[in-house]
């Protein structure tokens, strides 16, 4: 199999704060993602806000809702931010470190 790597520039999924089976779940979405998956909704979402190929991972976790934000490039699938979502919309100091990042991350390939 020809699975892409993961290439982490923010956040991690530890527990704590995010419980196992939360974070059971963004592993098996990654590995899918890995694996050429093409996940939708409700899993994951577009970000074109953030830039082309980018999408958010979604994943409810008893009173909290976690996010995580992601590229699918040629050489690997780039995790931008993971962060607990407190508001309806994306914040936008996420977005924008997420485009920062992203940015950053092309220019040094």
């Amino acid at each position: 199999m020809n699975e892409k790597p993961l290439r982490w520039l923010h956040g991690e999924i530890k527990t704590p704060p995010i419980s196992i089976q939360a974070r059971r779940e963004l592993g098996m979405l990654l590995r899918d993602l890995q694996d050429g998956a093409s996940l939708g909704m409700p899993q994951s979402r577009p970000m074109p806000s953030i830039g082309r190929g980018c999408h958010e991972l979604r994943v409810n976790d008893a009173n909290k809702v976690w996010r995580l934000v992601y590229c699918i490039r040629a050489d690997a699938i780039v995790i931008l931010d993971v962060f607990e979502k407190k508001t309806r919309a994306t914040p936008m100091d996420a977005i924008d470190n997420c485009k920062r990042r992203l940015k950053h991350y092309e220019a040094s390939i």
